[in-house]
């Protein structure tokens, strides 16, 4: 497979790629043109089908494997594609694995982790709301351990959901032993839960790309919802408990500029703040560094981390 990353100006690629976006376009001289961006598990690249006389044109759609005959070429200092012929690929011409970002670790052991987080809690009552999602709700963990953590600024790959969530919850662990103050039962539900909206505020690989409900509503107000719904499953949960895990979700953002409907009120809203805030960035401060590669020296200024930033030397 010749990987996206990999393409330099002056190439010419014959290749399957995974169609993220399909536009139809008008030239400065009025003339239609098609543009598309592909994607497989190292970039997604522009591309440009200039001659919509083109056979295969009509045949695909976005979210389609579709494989291209194309001249690499430089615009604006990227890399695009000059498509010369397209077509929809047939199944057993491309393996998923090779279009999908997937979390470096293993799925299926994270999910033994997530359940072992849940058998700790021995509180009743959070003990019963986690397995209404975890073990109760096969569709739900299914999109659970699928979905990534964000459209694009951290954990966005598959997985990524998962991953995020088991490591904030790690965090939180430690947190409760080392300030025994805070509620471990309590901490570790949130940690668990802060972020289910996502399932339905992203739509699912290939798109990734927020929905309608992601939109105007955004995974915090989602995640409520959803524990709400299954709170009617669990008529003796006590109505104190309930409010101080929603009011965990509302503001695990932290402050008003980052989204958050609320600022921590109770100090396992405040731990799980810092949680999620702490594995965000370095987790953002890691694929900064991953694809830096070789480079040592200064990278520039990210916003997210609020720094010019480099790796060590050592």
């Amino acid at each position: 497979m010749v990987f996206l990353n990999t393409l330099r100006e002056g190439m010419h690629v014959s290749e399957v790629y995974l169609c993220k976006k399909r536009q139809i376009n008008l030239t400065k001289a009025g003339k239609e043109y098609c543009s598309v961006q592909l994607q497989d598990r190292s970039a997604v690249v522009d591309g440009k089908i200039w001659d919509l006389g083109n056979p295969g044109i009509e045949d695909f759609d976005e979210a389609d494997y579709v494989q291209v005959d194309a001249d690499i070429t430089l615009f604006n200092n990227a890399v695009q594609l000059n498509i010369r012929r397209i077509r929809k690929a047939e199944e057993g011409e491309y393996y998923p694995s090779d279009y999908l970002p997937v979390s470096e670790k293993n799925i299926d052991e994270m999910k033994t982790q997530l359940l072992e987080m849940i058998a700790s809690v021995k509180n009743k009552n959070l003990h019963a709301l986690l397995e209404e999602f975890f073990v109760k709700d096969e569709d739900f963990m299914k999109k659970y351990c699928f979905s990534s953590a964000a459209k694009s600024v951290h954990h966005s790959f598959v997985g990524g959901l998962l991953e995020h969530s088991l490591s904030v919850a790690q965090m939180c662990e430690f947190m409760s032993k080392a300030y025994p103050y805070l509620n471990h039962d309590i901490l570790i539900t949130v940690a668990l839960l802060h972020d289910i909206g996502k399932i339905i505020e992203i739509n699912p690989y290939p798109s990734n790309d927020y929905s309608d409900e992601g939109q105007f509503l955004g995974h915090i107000v989602i995640g409520v919802e959803m524990i709400d719904d299954k709170l009617r499953n669990l008529p003796e949960f006590p109505k104190g408990l309930a409010t101080e895990v929603k009011h965990c979700i509302l503001a695990h953002h932290g402050e008003f500029e980052f989204g958050s409907p609320k600022k921590p009120a109770i100090a396992e809203a405040l731990a799980l703040n810092l949680a999620d805030n702490s594995d965000a960035k370095m987790e953002i401060m890691k694929e900064l560094m991953q694809a830096a590669g070789s480079n040592t020296g200064w990278l520039g200024y990210n916003k997210l981390i609020e720094s010019n930033i480099k790796k060590t030397t050592i």
